[in-house]
């Protein structure tokens, strides 16, 4: 338990909730300074299989915090430094999302403006109660979209989406963020946080941790290139070392044998060589 969060592990997922319902979850630099250590909690628990992030109360994140006034966001006048730290507000967190080796999934209880929809771009699953409303407000407070969401969003929803959410600051309900992909379901609210956790039980229940983490890399690394030659560059070296491991043993192992499988490898040890070290410890 933070300031600002609430974590606990749930299974096989670290669940990880947004713990300000009396500001509707607004971010601060505490905030951003707790979900960087979760994640990195995450990445080093091999017990861990995903994270579940989550908010309290009826609304996932308002945004960030703006009771300091008109000032708020003003880091070199001293209001703004106080609410959001210096040398940028979201880095950290953002890098750390980036370099957990976890899958993560968004669990939106409510609705998600600015940064408190930004901060979940890196993730990787997210889904929302219907009722939820996701907006790019930045250019509606004299802004530009930050925590790197001018890249995520593009990624997420494709340019021509993202330039209209983005160039109006506009909310939009959720039936358009699931036509447009920025979330994948919409799950009624007392379902909401028991099928988030469904999803990081089948991952840990079918999938092995290593290849998920190699998987995840593959995708956030390479998604976005203009063809698919790094793809390809590293992907046949990566299944030449894993073919002769013990996880790929033991998946064709469980698929002949029709059982579940028990996968040996653990992300901590038994990294490839060509991809030991989390992104983090790369840097």
């Amino acid at each position: 338990m933070g300031e600002t969060l609430d974590v606990r592990k749930e299974g096989p997922a670290l669940l990880v909730t947004l713990d300000r319902p009396d500001v509707l979850n607004a971010y601060n630099a505490t905030m951003g300074a707790e979900l960087a250590a979760a994640f990195r909690e995450a990445d080093a628990d091999d017990a861990v299989r995903a994270v579940v992030l989550t908010g309290r109360g009826r609304v996932f994140c308002a945004g960030a915090d703006v009771s300091a006034g008109a000032g708020a966001f003003d880091t070199e006048g001293g209001t703004g430094a106080g609410n959001f730290g210096t040398g940028g507000r979201d880095g950290d967190f953002i890098a750390a999302m980036m370099a957990c080796r976890k899958p993560s999934i968004v669990a939106f209880n409510g609705s998600a403006a600015g940064v408190g929809l930004t901060l979940t771009l890196p993730c990787d699953i997210r889904i929302s109660v219907p009722t939820a409303r996701f907006g790019c407000v930045f250019t509606r407070r004299g802004l530009v979209p930050e925590a790197g969401s001018a890249w995520f969003l593009p990624q997420l929803v494709g340019l021509p989406t993202a330039l209209r959410w983005c160039l109006t600051g506009a909310m939009v309900p959720a039936e358009e963020a699931l036509a447009a992909g920025l979330v994948s379901e919409l799950v009624e609210a007392d379902a909401l946080l028991g099928r988030a956790l469904a999803i990081a039980a089948e991952i840990a229940e079918n999938t092995a941790p290593v290849a998920v983490a190699l998987t995840r890399q593959l995708l956030w690394r390479h998604a976005a290139d203009p063809d698919p030659s790094g793809a390809l560059g590293i992907d046949s070296r990566l299944n030449i070392a894993l073919g002769r491991g013990a996880d790929v043993r033991e998946g064709v192992s469980a698929f002949l044998e029709k059982r579940k499988p028990r996968f040996p490898g653990r992300v901590s040890t038994d990294m490839p060589a060509i991809a030991a070290r989390s992104p983090a410890q790369q840097g």
